[in-house]
């Protein structure tokens, strides 16, 4: 299935900016066999969660945005990609049966700040591809819309 052509069917449907955000995280989730998706909001000094998909909610659902992956994705304004989570200082523990995550960061189109990010999270040491990182990061550009413009 080609979501990165549904995702905008997803935005322009009825309700609320959360239950789209809920409903894209679950897209990607299954896209992939995904054990975690969130989708997060970037401020000028928290990442807060905006909704998710998987087993459970984020240990941290608010945290500084110098912390984590998260943070180095912020501050590098790429992509993220990291095999194993337990041979990363940056990581922060949300959940111990994580492995492998990927930060996503959603820019936004004027400013070129980092406005949102998608954490993808598996199970598996070295889940996530060339191949996976490049239909993430395709998801997150189709996604944008959900973020407003600064």
């Amino acid at each position: 299935m080609d979501f990165a052509r549904i995702i905008p069917a997803v935005l322009n449907h009825s309700g609320s900016r959360v239950e789209k955000a809920a409903k894209i995280a679950e897209m990607i989730r299954d896209s992939g066999g995904y054990r975690w998706v969130g989708v997060y909001d970037v401020g000028a000094e928290v990442v807060s969660i905006v909704a998710f998909s998987g087993p459970s909610a984020p240990t941290y659902p608010q945290f500084p945005i110098t912390e984590g992956l998260t943070g180095s994705a912020i501050r590098e304004k790429r992509t993220v990609v990291v095999g194993d989570v337990g041979a990363d200082p940056r990581y922060l523990t949300a959940f111990g049966s994580t492995f492998s995550e990927i930060i996503v960061p959603v820019m936004d189109e004027t400013s070129g700040a980092v406005i949102g990010t998608i954490d993808v999270e598996s199970e598996r040491k070295n889940a996530f591809s060339a191949e996976d990182q490049v239909m993430l990061e395709e998801y997150a550009r189709t996604a944008r819309p959900l973020w407003p413009q600064s």
